[in-house]
């Protein structure tokens, strides 16, 4: 910035007009200068008002252009244009030098920052095509969609802020992929899956994954992946959400990380040949396979960003600043375990089931032991969460602990020990069913968390599931609810809580988009209780 005013002319300056090739050259002869900060020096820049600057006129930075309104600061190795049309266009003389880091250096403050937003807004774009290109009502409306980008181990870099259980547990299902296809993975493929015991959640949530290769590498160095929610994939019930399942195939289509496109060509006929298979297909594959290409599209919007994001910095400070950013969050996480107290909470299901959970703080270590042993046994209908899904909420409430805006990625996971035993409520086999497990026991889980640590009183423990729907039509929605107090704020009304962050679907596109007719959109009244 500008330290001092107006200064003499400084030594070493001269005027020079129109050279010969017809274009004039400002700053070397100005008459006004002033001390500015600029390149990690401070130096004598020249004064130039902007009036004086003709059409085709440039300025070498450092300088300083003013006029009655603003005031431009070109920098050292910038250069200012006025364009025939009179705007100012600034364009970088010499190319920006990244410091390629090596082992054992610290991450530079200001491009550990770039990277955190640059791939949050990565996953984000990914997002807004997804909405876009979408045909659902469950995807496109109601937003319950998640995307994220993961490094070439699988482990979750960063992602948007859409919906924490999908988010927690995306990691997984690339885990999956990788070691079911191994050395087999080619640029051009994409993977499908739903497995709840892979990854998965429920099995509407369909999760579309695709490889990032580079010019320079045999194997991908990076994923991209999509996970949306869709509004039937068969089962005993429209929806895909049987109330009353007590197995994984009455609650629809399982698709276990099949190829979904092959050296660029979308295998449409054996992706409907799966959706279309068994005891309960889906009902409507036309709009599954629609919602799976709006999937992919999201997810080469990622791949488009990540290249433009090696070209300006190269693969090498990429990975490494992939890395740095999980370190970081590992660290702001094991801060905020510091401030912690240890604790247990027993929390009841509605259906007698018990989740228990201790957790032991350890400050000099500064990590913490999640321990649910003693939870109730895995149960014949379909409360059931799998394990990723459990993991996914421990993640979700150690990261919102934190107070710094960091990405929610694999590194907030490191200081945390997870214990959670086989056969249990939280951690099943095939062919437990699992349909509740992500909506209910996810947001039950949340609230044993927050009890143990002492953080905040319970919010509402479900997602407040309402479908209906036939061979036709299939509709689902969350309903909002409320979130639970602390000791130092409110709880508050009518929202998403905790695992959950779909938007309910406006009344106006219901009732375009359904055979019905919504006589009555509220808050109920005296809901919240005393």
């Amino acid at each position: 910035g500008v330290l001092e005013g107006i200064l003499p002319p400084a030594a070493g300056y001269e005027y020079e007009a129109a050279g010969e090739s017809g274009v004039q050259e400002m700053g070397k002869g100005a008459e006004r200068f002033a001390r500015l900060f600029t390149g990690g020096a401070v130096v004598d820049a020249p004064v130039i008002d902007r009036k004086d600057i003709a059409p085709g006129g440039k300025v070498d930075g450092p300088a300083i252009i003013v006029e009655d309104m603003s005031t431009t600061i070109v920098e050292k190795n910038w250069q200012a244009l006025m364009t025939d049309n009179r705007n100012l266009l600034l364009e970088r003389t010499i190319a920006c030098q990244i410091a390629r880091p090596h082992g054992g250096t610290a991450p530079d403050p200001i491009l550990l920052e770039v990277f955190n937003n640059a791939f949050t807004s990565i996953a984000e774009q990914m997002g807004v095509n997804l909405e876009n290109t979408s045909y659902s009502v469950n995807i496109k409306e109601r937003l319950d969609f998640s995307c994220a980008i993961f490094d070439s181990n699988g482990e979750l870099v960063a992602h948007a802020p859409h919906v924490p259980v999908h988010l927690g547990s995306m990691g997984d299902s690339v885990f999956a992929v990788i070691e079911k296809y191994d050395n087999k993975i080619e640029p051009g493929d994409a993977y499908v899956t739903n497995n709840p015991y892979n990854g998965g959640t429920h099995l509407p949530d369909i999760t579309v994954i695709t490889p990032v290769f580079i010019d320079e590498t045999d194997k991908p160095m990076f994923y991209v992946a999509s996970r949306g929610h869709h509004a039937d994939v068969g089962g005993a019930t429209p929806g895909s959400m049987p109330a009353l399942s007590t197995s994984i195939d009455e609650e629809g289509v399982l698709i276990d990380g099949m190829k979904l496109v092959e050296g660029a060509r979308f295998l449409e006929k054996d992706i409907r040949d799966v959706l279309t298979g068994g005891e309960y297909p889906a009902r409507n594959p036309d709009q599954n396979v629609s919602d799976i290409k709006a999937q992919l599209a999201a997810n080469e919007t990622g791949v488009r960003e990540l290249m433009k994001l090696l070209d300006k910095y190269g693969l090498d400070v990429v990975n490494v600043y992939m890395d740095y950013i999980q370190k970081n969050a590992e660290s702001t996480v094991r801060k905020a375990i510091k401030r912690l107290h240890s604790g247990r909470f027993e929390y009841p299901m509605d259906d007698g089931s018990v989740i228990r959970v201790s957790i032991i703080i350890d400050k000099k270590q500064e990590k913490a032991t999640v321990d649910f042993t003693g939870t109730s046994r895995q149960s014949k209908y379909n409360l059931n969460a799998p394990r990723s899904v459990c993991k996914a909420a421990v993640l979700y409430v150690f990261r919102t602990l934190v107070a710094d805006e960091i990405p929610l990625n694999a590194g907030c996971l490191r200081p945390l020990e997870l214990i959670i035993e086989d056969g249990r409520l939280l951690s099943q086999s095939y062919p437990a069913a699992v349909a509740g497990g992500n909506v209910e026991t996810s947001q039950a889980i949340v609230n044993a968390l927050y009890g143990a640590l002492g953080v905040m009183a319970a919010s509402q423990g479900t997602m407040n599931n309402f479908s209906f729907g036939n061979d036709y039509f299939q509709y689902y929605e969350t309903l909002a609810g409320g979130t639970g107090a602390g000791k130092d704020f409110d709880g508050c009304s009518a929202v998403q809580s905790n695992m959950t962050n779909s938007r309910l679907t406006d009344p106006e596109v219901l009732e375009s988009r359904y055979p019905v007719i919504l006589e009555d959109f509220s808050v109920r009244s005296g809901s919240g209780g005393a």
